[in-house]
């Protein structure tokens, strides 16, 4: 590890036995905050995510970013030499991070019991489907599927039109952000208080969205209310959707307080509206929302998107244009955050994928290193738990590694 601070998670040591997105995404957080993680993949194979598109001459786009600031081994841990190996690469590390389906490690002789003889530190961090625990523990568990069994999908769509699942991996992306709090947050337990131990932490997928739907929850609980599916924000606030431009853009306004939407009547030349009984509160706005909403639609129709913009920014009315990646690309604000970055790639030369979030002042994350090459670091790493070259080389014929 680099003696100077690559970030405020530096000299953090992680192994990732996790595949496709979800949990993978949550040990590259970490690694962009300057953990050091190392990857493990089967011998030939690799991560599933290897082989997802979109792609470019054969190559998966999603794996520079989602793989970037890793060190790719290979090794089959469900064979008694990977076993053991892997015991040997698990004795000083922080953190372990699976997702695995309950019981996998388990059949294999990889229990966390197992793993806390020889690293008592050990925090285990575990994303599966729908949990360890439950009558569906073991079922096969995507993001997909689960988005729609977390409740989230049922929501999404048009009332007439059958529901709509999210466009790209939503859920995976958030549990993944759950794992890293979760990895943070045992190692503060163990490293801050007194006696602190490593520890299980697990998760379904399914649980990292349900978090999100307290109102659902609370709706349906004292008003017995099932809420149906809308393409907006339904039942909290009015005015909120999605408006046309005088030039055919389209743009995102909401307003979640009636202090927003005083000064949106303000900005609208409206501010009758504010003393008007149909209008003045949020509560009696929801209830005459066609109204409000024909009085937003009809102002912004007259008014290019750079004139409304600039009004409504004038005002401090939250709205924002429905951007296109091309949009975004081209887009100064995202340039000044360096929200896009180049990485370096092997073949393609040069990919641009997601800038390190969030940022610190002291001690910020950073790319350090490309996604890796299946298995690029097995010398490295193996020399390093005291294998000689000649064992190595045994172990790849064998297929171990």
């Amino acid at each position: 590890m680099n003696a100077i601070n690559n970030g405020p998670l530096t000299g953090i040591k992680i192994v990732d036995i996790s595949t496709m997105i979800a949990a993978p995404f949550g040990a590259t957080l970490l690694a962009d905050l300057g953990a050091e993680v190392v990857k493990v993949e089967l011998p030939k194979k690799g991560d599933t995510l290897r082989t997802v598109g979109p792609w470019k001459d054969g190559e998966a786009l999603r794996w520079p970013g989602l793989a970037r600031n890793k060190k790719s081994i290979t090794l089959n841990i469900h064979s008694e030499k990977g076993k053991e190996i892997f015991l040997k690469l698990i004795k000083d590390i922080d953190i372990l991070i699976e997702n695995f389906r309950p019981g996998t490690l388990e059949k294999w002789g990889l229990s966390y019991d197992v793993m806390k003889e020889v690293n008592p530190n050990l925090i285990m961090v575990r994303i599966s489907g729908y949990g360890q625990t439950g009558p569906y523990a073991k079922k096969a568990g995507f993001g997909t599927p689960c988005t729609a069994y977390s409740g989230h999908t049922y929501l999404q769509g048009y009332p007439d039109r059958p529901p709509v699942s999210p466009s790209y991996s939503l859920l995976d992306y958030i549990a993944g952000v759950y794992t890293a709090f979760a990895a943070v947050s045992a190692l503060y337990h163990r490293d801050a208080t007194p006696n602190g131990t490593g520890q299980v932490v697990e998760m379904g997928l399914y649980e990292s969205i349900f978090r999100m739907l307290e109102f659902l929850i609370a709706e349906y609980d004292q008003n017995e209310k099932i809420r149906e599916r809308s393409p907006g924000l339904a039942g909290h606030s009015s005015p909120a959707g999605t408006y046309e431009t005088k030039d055919g853009k389209y743009v995102v306004l909401v307003c979640s307080t009636d202090s927003t939407f005083n000064r949106l009547a303000e900005a609208m030349g409206r501010l009758d509206m504010l003393k008007n009984e149909r209008f003045y509160t949020n509560a009696v706005r929801l209830q005459n929302d066609e109204e409000v909403q024909a009085i937003v639609k009809g102002y912004i129709k007259t008014l290019t998107l750079l004139e409304l913009q600039a009004i409504l920014d004038k005002h401090g009315v939250p709205i924002s244009p429905i951007l296109s990646i091309a949009d975004i690309f081209n887009d100064p604000h995202y340039k000044a955050r360096q929200n896009i970055v180049e990485v370096e790639h092997p073949r393609l030369g040069k990919v641009k994928v997601p800038g390190v979030v969030p940022n610190f002042s002291k001690t910020p994350g950073s790319i350090r290193h490309r996604a890796p090459e299946l298995g690029e670091h097995n010398e490295e790493i193996y020399l390093s738990l005291g294998l000689s070259e000649e064992e190595i080389e045994q172990l790849k014929q064998e297929e171990v590694i």
